[in-house]
Order: C-alpha cells, then sequence, then structure tokens
C-alpha cells in the first residue's frame, strides 16, 4: 500500500506539470477559451485526487485509530481507478509515438494496480483469518 500510495502522489504532483511540459495548450484552438478552462479544471482535479488518494490511503494505514473498514473501502476505490486506467492504456495508448514512454507508463500501471490489489487482498484475507 505505502508503495502503490506513493506512486499515486507522484503522479499526481507530475500530473500539475503535464499541462505545460508537453504545452497541451498548443493543439486547442485559441478561440476555445471555455475547453482550455475544462482542460485545466480536469486536469487539477485529476492531479489533486491522486495526492489526496494517496495520503489518505497512508493516512488510514498508518494513523493512530486505523480502521480495517476504511483501508478496505480505500483500498478498493484506489484498485478499481487504478484498474480503469491500466485498462484504458491497454484499450488506448497514451505516449504512443514513443515507445518507451508509453510501455514505461503500462509497466507503472500495472505496478501501482498490482500494490493496491495485492494490500486489498492481504486485508481480506486477514478479516477471513480473524
Amino acid at each position: 500500500m505505502t508503495i502503490g500510495s506513493s506512486a499515486s502522489i507522484g503522479f499526481g504532483v507530475w500530473h500539475f506539470f503535464v499541462p505545460r511540459m508537453w504545452n497541451w495548450y498548443s493543439y486547442i484552438d485559441s478561440r476555445a477559451t471555455e475547453l482550455v478552462v475544462a482542460v485545466r479544471a480536469i486536469n487539477v482535479f485529476l492531479s489533486l485526487s491522486l495526492v489526496l488518494f494517496g495520503m489518505v490511503n497512508l493516512l488510514f494505514a498508518y494513523g493512530n485509530k486505523p480502521n480495517r473498514y476504511s483501508i478496505n473501502v480505500m483500498l478498493t476505490a484506489t484498485s478499481i481507478l487504478w484498474l480503469t486506467r491500466l485498462f484504458f492504456q491497454l484499450v488506448y495508448p497514451q505516449g504512443s509515438i514513443n515507445p518507451f514512454l508509453q510501455y514505461g507508463m503500462l509497466a507503472a500501471f500495472i505496478i501501482i494496480t498490482l500494490c493496491y490489489m495485492i494490500s486489498l487482498c492481504i486485508m481480506a484475507l486477514q478479516e477471513i483469518a480473524v
């Protein structure tokens, strides 16, 4: 969970800078100001969500009052989110102009998804054993 959460936080922080690094807005007609605002809002929402989900997972896992139910709910939510992102990378790959980027993203998404799903399975198995 720690690795997946740290990676989620890292992706979230990194994604705040992606529009500028990849010059996203140069691909949008300068007269489409509402589209620029929408893309910016969606990116900020995604970035902040990744950071917050990662932080909440860590706080639930390592806080003073861990709650198994809350941890399971958060692990399930983040597993579904990353599984969805992995699915999209398989079906509609991003970074296809550069194979290293495309397959690097795929590998990262597989690893992060597995981190969350394995953590979720461990938590579920611990509940069954108790």
